[in-house]
Order: C-alpha cells, then structure tokens, then sequence
C-alpha cells in the first residue's frame, strides 16, 4: 500500500478558468471561450478534463474555480458536483495574481494551513498517473515550505512556451530541481540550445505552495495586490462580498503570477520544479488541436462538432463544423477551417498563431458582436 503523501490531506486545487483564447476564434469567444469547449478528444471540455483530473487528488469538495461571472451558468452546468462556495466569479480578468492569489487568500482564511495547487482549465494532459505522482511530490515540496512547479522535459524546439532553467537538484530531495531562472518564450534557434543542454523544462503554469507561503511571496513584489485580496478574502464569505468586490477588483494591479511570486521566489532560492513525466499541450491554436486529434499520425483530417457535415478528398488538417452547412475540402494540405454559424476562418496549421491578428482585425471593423 502506497503511504500518503505529505500534505496530500491540507491539499485544495484551483482551477483558473478564464481567458478568451482569441487564437481559436470564432470557436472560442468571450461568450464561450475554449475551456467551455470539448477540444481534446476525450468528449468532455477542457475544464471537465481539468476537473476529473484533479478530483482523486483533492476530492471533489476541495476544488476552486475562479472564472468570469458571464460563465458562472455554463460552468455549474458542466461541473455540477462543485460547491457553490468554491465558485469565484470575476467581475472582469485582472491576470493570473488577482485570480490565484485570491483563491489562496479565501482558502488561507476557511483553513489556516492549506496547500493549494492552480492548475489552468485549457490544458491537455496525457498520462494521468504520471501528473497525479508529480503533483503528490509538489505537494510534499511545498509542505516543506517551497513554492513548488512542475515542468515538463521538452521533446521539440518549441516557441510558443516559457522555459524554466534548473541545474541543480534541490537538498534532501530526491528527483526535485531548484529553480535557476523562467525563460520567456525563446526565438527557434535559442529554443534548439535550450533542447540541446538538457536544461531546461516547458513552464506549464502549475504552482503547489502553502497558500500562506504564496501571499507572503506575492507580497514582496506586490504589496498592494495581496492589501486588496486579504480584504476581499475577509467580506468573502459574508453579506459584504459584493460590497467589496465593486470597490476593490477593479482597482486591482494586472500581473501575471511568473513576475508576482515565481521569478522572485526563485531569485531567493525558494522555487522547486518537479519534472512531470507525462504528455502535456497548452490548447493555444488550431495547430495543437490538430496534433492532438491526429494522435501522431501525420496527413489526417481531425473534424470537430458536426462531422457528418463535412466531406474530404486528399485533405489534411482540421475543421470544426457548427456552422450547419456542408464543408466539402479537396486536395488542401494542412488547412484550418472553422465555420460558425456567423463566421467563417480558413487557414493553414503553419499560420494557425496568426489567427489572433484576425482577431484584432475584426475588432477594429467594427464587428466586436462577433467575438
């Protein structure tokens, strides 16, 4: 029998759920952005993926979902086992600090030595077993009193992601890095070095940290945030919450959590990685999706939504059809289509990064309905 892991029972995930995702437009809008959708194969959304994922770690009355109030209807319907009291609804996004950093303050305040671990609601992840044993040792880590993340060992030169830097392993224990430095996203041939010196991990945005440990952390660099979300966390569960909210959420300094807590938690010495030995995707374009439903075999058509609606002669890529009308393709190698009922996108898997200047485009005709 397996003992338990250190921590394991103080142990709360947070599911930071929010985000537009402009580079799957029209797919994904503000309305419906890309973690509501079922993109990774498996039938059920991004965040039931999310959710069924870190339940047997958790259990599912210690999970957290920060998400934007315009989603709090589609959310409880996709995740009807979560407690009404582990719901936080934003009034409008103010980056990854604002939204972990008050889960932490919420949770710290029902349970003084609570351990909570984010885990972002538009990730793919394969080998859940893999994911399940690395959050158990980051959870152990971070009962030592690190901020713990886990990376994950590239396979590619990839452009798209953040890079940690980590040499060294950290004391007394076994198969955990010390972080040396976050790398942002490099340029092709920096990416190719990163691959070749084995130092480096993907940075997949999971921190585990007693949440006491990450607000104090936060509080170095960002004093004014963690006044405001103590506050918050205070009316949190009283008749003041709405109260506080108005006054305080819009006020609120946008920074993202890598510059609040990790850069200087691992500047001081007190940021561990935990390599994750499983298969792990940032849903971030149309490419990925495509991979994803091509399962590596390469030349295949993925379709997504009304797949009866669509017809292919020596076609490769990926089309998403909710449009309601035929989608007939001949002869197209590694093309994007994705027709929606008032928006139409085609393009290649190779411009597929590209799609949020579309976006942008849109927004500056006039047509932001259509987002």
């Amino acid at each position: 029998m397996t003992a338990p892991s250190p921590g394991l029972d103080r142990f709360h995930a947070v599911i930071p759920a929010g985000g537009v995702g402009s580079r799957l437009w029209p797919l994904s809008r503000a309305a419906a952005p890309k973690f509501l959708h079922a993109l990774s194969g498996s039938g059920e959304s991004l965040l039931r993926d999310t959710w069924q994922r870190v339940a047997p770690l958790s259990g599912e009355g210690r999970i957290l979902v920060v998400t934007g109030r315009a989603h709090a209807t589609a959310v409880r319907e996709q995740l009807p086992e979560l407690d009404d009291a582990n719901l936080v609804l934003e009034d409008e996004p103010r980056e990854s600090s604002a939204a972990i950093g008050l889960a932490a303050a919420i949770l710290v305040r029902r349970e003084p030595d609570v351990i909570v671990g984010s885990f972002h609601a538009d990730h793919v992840i394969r080998g859940v077993a893999a994911f399940g044993q690395a959050v158990r040792q980051a959870v152990a880590v971070a009962d030592a009193g690190y901020i713990a993340t886990i990376g994950v060992p590239p396979t590619e030169p990839a452009t798209g992601f953040g890079y940690i830097r980590a040499t060294h392993a950290l004391p007394d224990v076994p198969g955990v890095l010390q972080v040396d430095s976050f790398v942002e996203k490099p340029d092709l041939e920096t990416a190719i070095g990163y691959l070749a010196t084995g130092d480096y991990l993907w940075n997949a945005g999971m921190f585990v940290s007693r949440a006491d440990v990450l607000l104090e952390r936060m509080r170095v660099a960002q004093p004014d945030l963690v006044a405001g979300l103590e506050e918050l966390a205070k009316a949190w569960d009283t008749d003041g919450r709405d109260e506080a909210v108005a006054r305080i959420w819009p006020a609120l300094p946008k920074i993202a959590i890598d510059y609040s807590v990790a850069e200087p938690a691992a500047a001081a010495g007190r940021l561990a990685v935990v390599p994750g030995r499983f298969t792990w995707h940032d849903v971030g374009d149309f490419a990925t999706i495509a991979r994803l439903g091509a399962a590596g075999r390469p030349g295949q058509l993925v379709t997504l939504g009304e797949a009866d609606q669509v017809v292919a002669d020596d076609a490769s890529g990926l089309v998403v059809a909710s449009g309601g009308r035929l989608v007939s393709l001949i002869g197209l190698r590694d093309v994007v289509v994705v027709d929606t009922p008032d928006a139409l996108l085609v393009t290649t898997t190779e411009h597929a990064q590209r799609v949020k200047q579309a976006v942008e485009a849109v927004r500056a005709s006039g047509r932001g309905h259509l987002l």
